[in-house]
């Protein structure tokens, strides 16, 4: 009983340093559509804002993946490695597919590199628990890939407990283990998002609005103010329709008989891309990244998004 109070007063006080302090936050202008893309202020794919402080080796680093052990979270994972991440761990809810994740990366990678930790996200308790374990067994902790995500608009509220309220969760997990368990100056947190984070789409609004709700949250904690006190930079991927069981699946159960009709019609206009290619793309956005920023990465190099101050968006009487 002592130790479940200590570990919750430690998330409070967490909790207390992040929303009850002061925070200067800078207005961020809109891209200018018609300035030329050569111009080395405007923002293009491949394209970083220059950051002294941003760069993070990904090499010798330790890792945890949520929602590692199938699509975009195990093809992350399997980068992480491949660019020479000293272990990963990878959390899931299914105990074969996530023991199939453990083995593949294990006979790729080399014996000892991978973990899974059977963990549903939605159980504080097992969350905590899965960051301990990884610590338990590789003594570090350097990088967060909060990937876990479901896609339902029946059970909406499943939903937006998995992917707002487990972000959250993920969040403040990693930036406790973070600042006491990594292996050098700078830890990372990467919240894998949506373009539904970005846009609007009718036959998915709940969906919506939980990837919105990442990637507010994410810019948020992404704020100077935070960076500074913690030395841990969040960042938020934005991935495009992608060829995952969240798209790939059936949608029956998922969606309504309406919501299908208006998702075959919306679906019609896009291509999804590779699994791969996403994961890919993630390690050099955590590589220079700067803390707070919004990444896109759809069929092409990622490229960064900035979201304009509110004012700019005020339409004309």
């Amino acid at each position: 009983m002592f130790i479940t109070c200590a570990k919750f007063f430690r998330r409070q006080t967490i909790q207390s340093q992040l929303f009850n302090r002061t925070v200067t936050v800078c207005s961020l202008k809109p891209i200018d559509q018609s300035r030329n893309l050569s111009d080395s202020k405007c923002l293009r794919p491949g394209k970083v804002l220059e950051n002294k402080n941003c760069q993070m080796d990904v090499g010798c680093k330790v890792a945890i993946v949520n929602g590692g052990a199938s699509g975009i979270g195990l093809a992350a994972a399997s980068q992480l490695l491949c660019a020479g991440a000293r272990n990963v761990a990878i959390t899931g809810d299914d105990l074969i597919s996530g023991k199939e994740a453990e083995k593949f990366l294990n006979s790729t990678y080399g014996m000892g590199k991978a973990m899974f930790i059977n963990c549903n996200i939605n159980c504080t308790a097992q969350f905590e628990g899965a960051f301990e374990a990884t610590i338990k067994k590789f003594n570090n902790l350097d990088i967060v890939i909060n990937n876990a995500g479901i896609l339902n608009e029946i059970d909406w509220e499943k939903m937006i407990k998995t992917n707002v309220n487990g972000t959250v969760n993920g969040c403040l997990l990693a930036l406790e283990f973070l600042q006491r368990h990594r292996s050098t100056n700078e830890g990372v947190i990467v919240n894998i998002a949506s373009i539904s984070g970005l846009e609007t789409y009718g036959h998915t609004p709940i969906y919506n609005a939980t990837k919105h709700a990442v990637v507010g949250l994410s810019r948020s904690l992404g704020l100077h103010g935070h960076y500074d006190r913690t030395a841990v930079k969040i960042l938020t991927v934005c991935p495009g329709c992608t060829q995952t069981q969240l798209l790939m699946g059936s949608m029956e159960g998922r969606l309504t008989q309406k919501q299908l009709e208006l998702g075959a019609e919306v679906m019609k206009g896009y291509e999804l891309q590779p699994i791969k290619h996403v994961a890919k793309e993630i390690i050099p956005i955590i590589r220079s990244g700067r803390s707070g920023s919004v990444w896109v990465v759809e069929y092409e190099a990622a490229y960064q998004v900035e979201m304009p101050h509110y004012s700019e968006r005020r339409l004309a009487p």
